[in-house]
C-alpha cells in the first residue's frame, strides 16, 4: 500500500487520525511539485473516505489521504508565497503590499493621530501640562504689560473737577454750579485718628496688611458686570481710592474694573499705605455735593476735619456706605425717605462703634475700648442741608428742578452730576422767571407785614407756569431763594392739598365716563345736583355712606349755605361742595383718578384714601403738576409730560433722552373744551344774582380769555388759583409753614395778610393774573376752541320735577351741632413720634397733627359762598371715615401735616 494510502479511521472516531493529529505532511500537488507545508494544518472532514478535490481547491489539495479539502486549500493559502488558479495552476510569486509611510509630525498633535475613537480626542498628559505652562506664562506677560502701562492717580488732580453750566432758554448762560466748589484736601495728620479708625473697621480691616486689592470681591463684581448685574465698586480702601481719583473714567465696564485692578495693585505696591488713606478720605463723595472729609465735616456738623469727635466720625464712615441712604435729611432715590435714612444711619453707626471695638490696629491694641465705646449712646446732631447756598433768586430752585429731570431721564447717577463736567440747556424763560417773582414780591409786600401780625410769618408762595403746547416749563417761583435761607421748592411740594382745584377733574370723569345714572354715558354741564348745606353723601346703592360714629355723612357747605338744586355750571362757578361730593360718588372715584392721570396728575400725589372728600382736593399734586394738568384742558385734551432740559453736553458730545416729548391723548377734544368753557363762563365770568360773581371773577383784569378754578382747604391751611389761556397755563398757592421747623406741619392762614381767611380768589388769584398781563404782554389773542355737543342732562338723586319750585333741606335733626373746624368727635389716632424719635424737616411719616385734610373728624366739609359782588371764596374740608393718615408721602395719605418739598418732589419724579 502507498505510503499516501491510510486505513479508515474506526466508526464513531468523529474525524479520525488526522482529527487528531495536525502534524502529517502534506500532499504533493498535481503537477508533482512539492508538499506546502511540513505538516498538514488541520483535520479533515466527518470520515476517512477521499474526496474528490474541489473545482476550488488550492495547491496540495489533490490526493492527500484523510487531509481533506479544506486542508488542502489552507495549505495552499498558507504557503511560501505562491498562488495557484482555480485550476490549481502555479501564477508565480504573489506581491507584497508596500507599507504606508509613517504619519508626519504636527507641532501639537491634536487631535492624537495614533488614537481613534474618544481617546483620538483626549488631550496627553504632556499636552494638558504644556498648555498650564503657556497659560500661566501668558497671564504673567498680561500681568506685567498691565502693570507697565498704568499709572498712580494723582489726588490734586482729582479735586480739579468741572463746574456745571446751566443755560436760559434763549441759550445765554443761567449760572454755573457743581465741581471744585466744595472740596478741600487736607493731610493725613489733620485728619483725627478716629475718622481714621472708623473708616478702616467699616470698609477694610485688613487694610494695613493686605496688598490693596480683594480677589473674591473682583470676581464678584466681574462677574455681575458679565451677567448683566449692578455694577460694583472695589471691595477695599485702596480700590476704592483707585476709583474716586479716576474722574477721566467713571465708565460700568470690565475694561475699567480691569484697569482699576492694575493701578491698585499698583498703587499698593508703590504708595505707603497712609498715602493712601488719605488719598481715600480726601476724595470720597459723603453726600451734600461734598468730596472730602473736610467739605463733609462742613456739610453735617459745621466743623473743620480736625475738629471732628468720635462719635461724628462713625457717621461719616456710614455715610460712606451709600449718601442717598444715609443722610438723614433724605435722598432722591425710592427708599430715602428721611425717616427711613435715618434708622439705617443709625445702625450702621451703632455697628461702626461697636467694630472699632474689635478690630486691632497695627501695634497690636483695639481701636476703642469698651469704656470709651460707652460714651457714645447718643446719635450726633446733623446740620440741615444748605445747598448752593451762593445761588440768589431763583436760580436754586431753577437749577434743583433741572437736575431732577436729568437724573430722572438719564442713567447719570447724581455723583456724576455733582461732579461737573455737563452743560445743561434748561426750558426757563429768563424774562418770565423775573415776571413771577415781581408778581409774588409785589403781593408779599402789600399783604404781608410780619412785624405787625403773627399770622403773616412763615407764608409760603409757589408757583409754576408751563407751556401748554410743548410741556415745557418757561417759570417757576419756589421761595425767597437758597441766599436767604430757603431751600424747599414750593413749586415742586407735596403735602400741599390742592382744595377745589380738584373739581374741573371730577367734572371731566364726569363728562366722560358719565355716572352709574346715566349707565356710563356722558352727561351735560346742565345736569342738575342739590347744592344744600349738609345734605346726606349716598353710595351709588342709595345708601348713605358712613360718616364718623357710625352716623350717616352729611357734607356741609361754607357759611352752612345751601343754594338747592344747581346746575354743574353753577356748582363750578361758586365752588358749592354738596354737588360735586355726590357727582364724585356718582361718577365713580376710580374713574376720577384714572382721568386725573391722564390730565397729568402723578398717582403718588392722589389721597389713596376713598372717602367722598376725594372729589373735593384731599390730593397734593405741586404747583408744576397742577399747571400741566390744567394745560390739558388748554390743550383740548392733548398731554405732554412737563419738562425743564431740552439739552445735556458732556465732553462736546450731546447725550441722548431729551430730544423727543410725545403728545398722547389725555381726554376728548370735546371734553377738554366743555370743561375749559364751564370754568372760563361760570368761575370767571359768572354772575349768579343774589349769590354773587364766580369765585375767579379777580381773573378778568387779564382781559384776554382765560380759564381756572379757586382753591381753599380746611382751617385754610392752603389757597390756590390754576388757570390757563391757549398759550400758557400756570399755577399759584399759599400756604404757612416755617421751612426751619422739624414738624413741618401747615399752619392756618386765618388773619393773614389782614383778611379773616384767605381764599384762592384772592392773593392767589391776583398774583396769578398780574403775572399772565406780564408774560404774554405782546402775544396774540387767542379764543378758546368751541366744544361739540357732549352729554344728556342727568340729574342728580331727588331732583324736583319742572313745575316744583323749590325744595326744602333734608332734615338735619342728627346733624353735629358744632361747626365744621370744632368737631364733636374725638381726636384722631395721633401721628406723633415717640418722644425717642425726632421728627426731620419735612419727614412726611413723621408728623403732629396730621388728620387728613379730606376734613375733621366731625366728617362735614365747608364750602364756599359770595356775598353780593364780592367773592369771598371757598373752604374745602371733607370728611373721613375715622382714618388718620399722614401728610405727602407717596403712597400714603394727605393730611394737614402733610409737608411740602422732599427730595422726591411732587412735580418731576415720579
Amino acid at each position: 500500500m502507498s505510503e499516501h494510502r491510510r486505513k479508515p479511521p474506526n466508526s464513531g472516531r468523529g474525524g479520525g487520525r488526522h482529527g487528531a493529529h495536525s502534524g502529517r505532511r502534506g500532499t504533493p500537488g498535481a503537477d508533482g511539485g512539492n508538499p506546502v507545508g511540513r505538516r498538514a494544518v488541520g483535520g479533515g472532514g466527518g470520515g476517512g473516505r477521499r474526496r474528490a478535490p474541489g473545482p476550488n481547491a488550492g495547491y496540495g489539495a489533490g490526493a492527500g489521504a484523510g487531509a481533506g479539502a479544506a486542508a488542502g486549500g489552507a495549505a495552499g493559502a498558507a504557503g511560501h508565497g505562491r498562488s495557484h488558479s482555480a485550476a490549481g495552476g502555479y501564477e508565480g510569486p504573489r506581491r507584497r503590499r508596500r507599507p504606508e509611510p509613517p504619519p508626519r509630525k504636527r507641532f501639537i498633535d491634536y487631535p492624537r493621530s495614533n488614537h481613534t475613537g474618544l481617546r483620538r480626542w483626549l488631550p496627553s498628559w504632556k499636552q494638558v501640562m504644556g498648555m498650564c505652562v503657556a497659560g500661566i506664562g501668558l497671564l504673567v506677560g498680561l500681568f506685567f504689560l498691565g502693570y507697565m502701562l498704568v499709572s498712580v492717580p494723582d489726588v490734586a488732580a482729582a479735586a480739579r473737577a468741572q463746574n456745571n453750566v446751566y443755560y436760559w432758554s434763549d441759550g445765554t448762560q443761567m449760572a454755573t454750579y457743581g465741581g471744585e466748589r466744595n472740596r478741600q484736601i487736607v493731610d493725613l495728620e489733620d485728619i483725627p485718628m478716629e475718622m481714621q479708625n472708623a473708616v478702616i473697621a467699616a470698609e477694610n480691616a485688613t487694610f494695613y496688611s493686605d496688598p490693596g486689592i480683594d480677589p473674591k470681591g473682583i470676581i464678584r463684581a466681574m462677574f455681575n458686570m458679565a451677567a448683566g448685574g449692578s455694577t460694583q465698586s472695589g471691595s477695599t480702601i485702596t480700590q476704592q481710592y483707585v476709583k474716586n481719583a479716576r474722574l477721566d473714567d467713571q465708565s460700568q465696564t470690565i475694561s475699567r474694573k480691569v484697569q482699576e485692578l492694575f493701578i491698585s495693585i499698583k498703587v499698593g505696591a508703590k504708595v505707603d499705605k497712609n498715602e493712601i488713606l488719605a488719598g481715600y478720605l480726601n476724595t470720597a463723595y459723603y453726600g451734600r455735593g461734598a468730596y472730602g472729609i473736610q467739605a463733609a465735616a462742613q456739610a453735617y456738623f459745621r466743623v473743620d476735619a480736625e475738629n471732628l469727635k468720635p462719635d461724628q466720625s462713625a457717621f461719616l464712615a456710614a455715610v460712606l456706605k451709600g449718601p442717598d441712604l444715609y443722610d438723614p435729611q433724605g435722598g432722591s432715590v425710592p427708599g430715602a425717605s428721611p425717616d427711613d435714612n435715618r434708622k439705617r444711619a443709625m445702625e450702621r453707626w451703632e455697628w461702626i462703634l461697636d467694630r472699632q471695638t474689635e478690630v486691632e490696629m497695627e501695634n497690636g491694641e483695639k481701636m476703642m475700648s469698651p469704656a470709651a465705646r460707652a460714651k457714645f449712646d447718643k446719635f450726633p446732631k446733623i446740620e440741615k442741608y444748605n445747598p448752593s447756598a451762593g445761588l440768589t433768586g431763583q436760580k436754586g430752585y431753577l437749577i434743583e428742578t433741572a437736575n431732577r429731570y436729568v437724573l430722572k431721564t438719564s442713567n447719570i447717577t447724581k455723583e456724576e452730576l455733582e461732579r461737573g463736567g455737563y452743560r445743561i440747556y434748561t426750558t426757563f424763560d429768563k424774562k418770565k422767571v423775573a415776571q413771577m417773582q415781581e408778581a409774588v414780591d409785589d403781593a408779599r409786600k402789600e399783604y404781608l407785614d410780619p412785624k405787625k401780625r403773627d399770622q403773616d410769618k412763615y407764608v409760603q408762595f409757589g408757583g409754576a407756569s408751563v407751556d401748554p403746547t410743548s410741556g415745557e416749563i418757561v417759570a417757576l417761583y419756589g421761595g425767597e431763594g437758597f441766599d436767604k435761607d430757603h431751600f424747599t421748592n414750593n413749586a415742586d411740594t407735596i403735602g400741599v392739598p390742592v382744595g377745589s382745584t380738584w373739581k374741573p377733574f371730577v367734572l371731566a370723569s364726569a363728562f366722560e365716563n358719565g355716572t352709574y345714572r346715566s349707565e356710563g354715558q356722558p352727561i351735560s354741564p346742565e345736569s342738575k345736583y342739590n347744592g344744600n348745606n349738609k345734605i346726606i353723601i349716598r353710595n351709588q346703592n342709595g345708601d348713605p355712606m358712613p360718616g364718623p360714629g357710625g352716623e350717616d355723612f352729611r357734607q356741609v357747605n361754607e357759611a352752612d349755605q345751601s343754594y338747592g338744586y344747581v346746575d354743574l355750571n353753577m356748582a363750578t362757578g361758586l365752588s358749592i361742595n354738596t354737588p360735586y361730593v355726590q357727582l364724585g360718588i356718582d361718577v365713580g372715584l376710580d374713574n376720577i383718578r384714572e382721568t386725573a392721570e391722564n390730565l397729568g396728575i402723578l398717582e403718588d400725589s392722589m389721597d389713596p384714601n376713598n372717602n367722598a372728600s376725594f372729589s373735593i382736593g384731599t390730593s397734593t399734586p405741586s404747583a408744576i403738576r397742577m399747571a400741566s394738568a390744567y394745560g390739558t384742558f388748554a390743550a383740548s385734551g392733548e398731554h405732554i409730560e412737563p419738562y425743564s432740559v431740552t439739552k445735556v453736553v458732556k465732553d462736546g458730545k450731546e447725550l441722548d433722552g431729551y430730544q423727543d416729548h410725545p403728545t398722547k391723548r389725555g381726554i376728548d377734544s370735546d371734553v377738554a373744551d366743555t370743561v375749559t368753557k364751564v370754568m372760563k363762563e361760570n368761575v370767571i365770568e359768572g354772575e349768579f344774582g343774589e349769590y354773587g360773581s364766580g369765585t375767579g371773577a379777580a381773573a378778568r383784569d387779564l382781559d384776554r380769555p382765560a380759564a381756572g378754578k379757586t382753591g381753599t382747604t380746611d382751617k385754610n391751611k392752603s389757597a390756590w388759583w390754576v388757570g390757563y389761556t391757549p398759550q400758557l397755563s400756570t399755577a399759584v398757592t399759599l400756604f404757612r409753614t416755617d421751612p426751619r421747623s422739624d414738624k413741618q406741619e401747615l399752619l392756618s392762614m386765618n388773619g393773614t395778610g389782614g383778611f379773616d381767611s384767605i381764599h384762592g380768589g384772592a392773593i392767589p388769584t391776583e398774583i396769578w393774573t398780574n403775572y399772565m398781563k406780564a408774560a404774554l404782554e405782546g402775544e396774540k389773542v387767542i379764543e378758546f376752541p368751541e366744544p361739540g355737543e357732549l352729554g344728556e342732562i342727568v340729574d342728580g338723586g331727588g331732583v324736583p320735577s319742572p313745575t316744583q319750585s323749590s325744595i326744602d333741606p333734608e332734615p338735619t335733626e342728627s346733624e353735629p351741632t358744632e361747626e365744621p373746624d370744632d368737631p364733636t368727635s374725638s381726636p384722631p389716632p395721633s401721628t406723633s413720634p415717640p418722644p425717642s424719635q425726632t421728627c426731620e424737616p419735612w419727614d412726611l411719616e413723621c408728623q403732629t397733627g396730621g388728620a387728613t385734610n379730606g376734613g375733621d373728624d366731625g366728617g362735614e366739609t365747608t364750602g364756599e359762598t359770595t356775598t353780593g359782588e364780592t367773592t369771598t371764596g371757598e373752604t374745602t374740608t371733607g370728611e373721613t371715615t375715622g382714618e388718620t393718615t399722614t401728610g405727602g408721602q407717596p403712597g400714603g395719605g394727605n393730611g394737614n401735616g402733610g409737608s411740602n418739598g422732599g427730595d422726591d418732589g411732587g412735580g418731576l419724579i415720579p
